[in-house]
């Protein structure tokens, strides 16, 4: 019996040993395994004007704020917004005609602010509606104003009356000088209204063939 109970005091102690090594394992190898997987910073960066829009008529959130919701939903990304000084006209038609003279005029309307710490991401989603076969000019002001933007890789998002985007996002590592371009999408602004669930599931589909 005596034996017994020592066998079984060994083999307990052995027990308590096993449970409580990895506790004393080294702790180097998976922190730089977890600093190596840990992804690079993320940023949201749109332009999105509620009021009256195209086919849906009055709307509180703009179309293209909805899906850079999305954007952040599924990247974890951080957003900025991007705010004119004047803002376009709340009506549809009035808004037409303000953007299609800001283009032929080639203007630089002024914003209310630029991203102060832009250094910090690598990775730049830009979203903004079609206007004129082209992007506001305020977009424009943010790409020729923002500093830090060059090595930075700049994802394009769109919404219109259609899925498609122009091309003139093609244009924007020579706007942005330095910065590169990876595949954009694009979304027809009344599915974002009716359809939300189905925009989120087209826009999810597009951020997993990039690798999000």
């Amino acid at each position: 019996m005596a034996i017994s109970l020592l066998m079984m005091f060994l083999m307990a102690g052995c027990g308590t040993k096993v449970e409580n090594q990895p506790e004393t394992a080294p702790h180097s190898d998976s922190s730089a395994e977890a600093a190596a997987a840990e992804p690079s910073k993320i940023l949201v960066v749109y332009y999105s004007r509620a009021g009256d829009n195209y086919g849906v008529g009055v709307i509180e959130k703009g179309n293209t704020e909805i899906v850079a919701e999305m954007i952040k939903d599924k990247t974890g990304a951080d957003i900025f917004k991007i705010e004119p000084v004047t803002p376009y006209p709340e009506d549809y038609r009035e808004c037409t005609e303000v953007a299609k003279q800001e283009q032929a005029e080639n203007r630089r309307p002024a914003i209310a602010a630029l991203v102060d710490n832009i250094s910090q991401y690598e990775t730049i989603f830009l979203g903004y509606p079609i206007w004129w076969s082209d992007f506001p000019m305020v977009i424009y002001t943010f790409l020729e104003n923002q500093p830090e933007l060059s090595g930075k890789t700049i994802i394009p998002f769109c919404t219109s009356a259609g899925e498609y985007m122009t091309g003139k996002e093609n244009n924007i590592p020579e706007i942005a000088r330095g910065a590169t371009i990876r595949e954009g999408i694009g979304i027809r602004g009344k599915d974002c209204q009716d359809n939300p669930e189905q925009v989120r599931e087209k826009v999810n589909a597009w951020l997993t063939a990039l690798g999000y």
